[in-house]
């Protein structure tokens, strides 16, 4: 599907998800695909490492970390950042989660994420699921802890459909 995608499409719920590969923090080559079929991924775009808004996010998602480990989900974190500005951030606050390095905004453009005056790259968190199906998608420039509550709301009503 990732082929038919224009730049200006945006990844829609019930869409697949675009595979992607990007270094992450320590550099490491990772792939959406090396998820799918094991885990839910909480995939979560945001602007920039260290910025007030984005601390403030991926803190958020640090410290509900171990409930998503208990849904069954993978937080994964993707900005234009390098690898090495991602490991610092991650290194300063102690994230346990993956921080990829989307220099050049490929992905971000694949995904269709929005930019916000034009300039600040969108906050837009999408939940899919462990057949690649994206179940939601959340975007909020201005309001960033609620990524977090968002995604955690979403992995429970996909627990209780898998448990039903």
């Amino acid at each position: 599907m990732s082929s038919e995608r224009t730049t200006t499409d945006r990844v829609k719920v019930g869409d697949m998800a675009p595979d992607f590969t990007l270094p992450n923090q320590s550099g490491v080559m990772t792939s959406l695909k090396d998820f799918v079929g094991k885990k839910i991924i909480v995939l979560y775009f945001y602007p920039r490492d260290f910025s007030r808004g984005c601390t403030a996010e991926a803190c958020a998602f640090r410290d509900s970390y171990e409930a998503f480990k208990e849904a069954g989900a993978e937080v994964v974190g993707i900005s234009s950042q390098s690898a090495e500005s991602h490991s610092r951030f991650a290194s300063a606050y102690r994230l346990p989660f993956i921080l990829l390095s989307d220099e050049g905004g490929r992905v971000r453009r694949l995904y269709g994420v929005p930019s916000t005056f034009g300039v600040i790259p969108g906050r837009v968190t999408y939940i899919i699921d462990k057949k690649g199906v994206v179940r939601h998608v959340f975007s909020s420039q201005f309001n960033a802890t609620r990524h977090m509550e968002e995604a955690l709301r979403i992995l429970k009503t996909i627990q209780a459909e898998e448990g039903a």
